[in-house]
C-alpha cells in the first residue's frame, strides 16, 4: 500500500524539489500540499513544469489542523523561524515530521538569538529532534518523530570530515572551510543581491565569520569527535543555479599518510549509497551531482605544509535539502533508504 505524505510550503525551491521527487517515488502518494501565498490554486498553475502530469492536488493553507490524519509523514519546507510553531502542533496531533528549516538543528536554545536573531519559542523540543544525517544517525532516524534536516553547507562539510572525527583524528582547531554555493541556496524570494545583473559574472564572499550554519557544523563535529571543535567558515556566492563545492583545509599529523587516509574514507563510506570517494586524481565538480542525491568527495595531502585538503560536491537542493529529507523519510517509514533517489546528473 502506498504511504501518504504531506508537504507544507510547496512553492519555494526546496518545496518544489520535494514535490518533484515525491511525485515519482514508487512507494509514496503525495496527498496534501500547502502554500500560504498560493492556496486554492492547482499544482500545475503554481508550478507549470507539472503540467505534463495528471493531478488534482490543490494548495491548501499550512494550518496543521488542515493536514489529513492519515498522513504517515509531513515535510515542513517553511521559512526559518516560522516552522517551529507548526511543527509543535503537528507533533501534538501525532504526526511524524521532517523539518527542513533550521528551527530544530541546534540543541542549545541560547545559540538561536546569536545566529538567527531570535529566541527559540519551544526550546524543550530541541532535545527531541534527531539530526537527519543518515550516514551517521541512521538508527535514531528510524525511530524519530521529529527530524531536523541538515543545512546544505553543513551536509557538504560534515560528509567531508566525519570519517576523521569518528576515528578521533580530526584536529580541534585549524579547520578552514571555503565553500561556494549556487544562487538557489538563497531561496526563491526576490532580493536585490540575487537579481540576475547583481550576481551574474561576479563572485563574492558573504557573511564572513557570521554565517548561521557555523554552529551547526561545530555541534555535529564536536559530538562525533567527543571534543569541542571550532572552524573558520567562509561561504561564497557563484553565478550558477544550484550546487555546492566545499574545500576544507586542516592540519594533519605528519605520520598520517595520504593512502592511509584514503583507506579510512573508503572503509567509512563503503556501504553508503550516496557518498562516493572518487579516484585519486578526479576531483568533484558541481555538474556531476546536479539534480542528484549524491555527495562526491576526494582528498589530497600536501606533505610540504602538513595540510590535508578535502573537496566535497553536492546539489544544495537535493542532498542538501529535499533529497536528504526523502532519504530520512524512507528510513522513518521502513522503506529502502535510497528508493526514489536514484537520479544521476544530466550532462551536459
Amino acid at each position: 500500500m502506498m504511504k501518504k505524505v504531506a508537504v507544507l510550503g510547496g512553492t519555494g525551491y526546496t518545496g518544489m524539489e520535494l514535490l518533484r521527487l515525491l511525485w515519482f517515488h514508487p512507494e509514496v502518494e503525495l496527498s496534501f500540499i500547502s502554500s500560504e501565498s498560493r492556496q486554492g490554486e492547482a499544482l500545475a498553475e503554481v508550478h507549470p513544469h507539472f503540467a505534463g502530469v495528471s493531478s488534482e492536488l490543490v494548495f491548501s493553507n499550512s494550518n496543521p489542523e488542515e493536514v489529513p490524519t492519515d498522513m504517515e509523514a509531513v515535510f515542513c519546507a517553511l521559512p526559518h523561524g516560522s516552522s517551529a510553531g507548526i511543527v509543535k502542533d503537528l507533533l501534538e496531533r501525532g504526526f511524524r515530521v521532517i523539518d527542513l528549516s533550521a528551527d530544530f538543528r541546534l540543541r542549545e536554545s541560547s545559540l538561536y538569538p546569536e545566529w538567527y536573531g531570535q529566541d527559540h519559542p519551544y526550546p524543550s523540543l530541541l532535545q527531541d529532534a534527531v539530526y537527519g544525517l543518515p550516514e551517521v544517525n541512521r538508527a535514531c532516524i528510524k525511530e524519530a518523530d521529529l527530524i531536523a534536516n541538515p543545512g546544505c553547507y553543513p551536509t557538504s562539510v560534515l560528509l567531508a570530515l566525519l570519517p576523521l572525527a569518528r576515528e578521533g583524528i580530526l584536529p580541534e582547531k585549524g579547520l578552514v572551510v571555503d565553500a561556494k554555493s549556487g544562487v538557489s541556496g538563497a531561496g526563491r524570494a526576490p532580493r536585490q543581491a540575487f537579481h540576475f545583473p547583481e550576481c551574474q559574472e561576479s563572485f563574492k564572499a558573504y557573511r564572513l565569520a557570521s554565517h548561521q550554519h557555523t554552529p551547526e557544523m561545530e555541534q555535529e563535529l564536536s559530538d562525533n569527535l567527543g571534543k569541542e571543535v571550532s572552524l573558520i567558515f567562509t561561504p561564497h556566492l557563484i553565478p550558477i543555479n544550484r550546487g555546492i563545492l566545499s574545500t576544507v583545509y586542516l592540519p594533519m599529523e605528519k605520520n598520517l599518510k595520504e593512502e592511509d587516509i584514503r583507506k579510512l574514507y573508503e572503509d567509512f563510506y563503503s556501504d553508503e549509497e550516496f557518498v562516493k570517494l572518487l579516484g585519486r586524481d578526479l576531483f568533484p565538480e558541481t555538474r556531476w551531482v546536479r539534480g542528484s542525491n549524491y555527495c562526491y568527495l576526494n582528498l589530497r595531502s600536501d606533505s610540504r605544509t602538513g595540510t590535508l585538503i578535502i573537496v566535497s560536491a553536492i546539489d544544495n537542493l537535493i542532498k542538501g535539502a529535499a533529497g536528504q529529507a526523502i532519504q530520512n523519510m524512507n528510513l522513518m517509514l521502513g522503506l529502502r533508504e535510497g528508493v526514489g533517489l536514484q537520479q544521476i546528473a544530466p550532462l551536459p
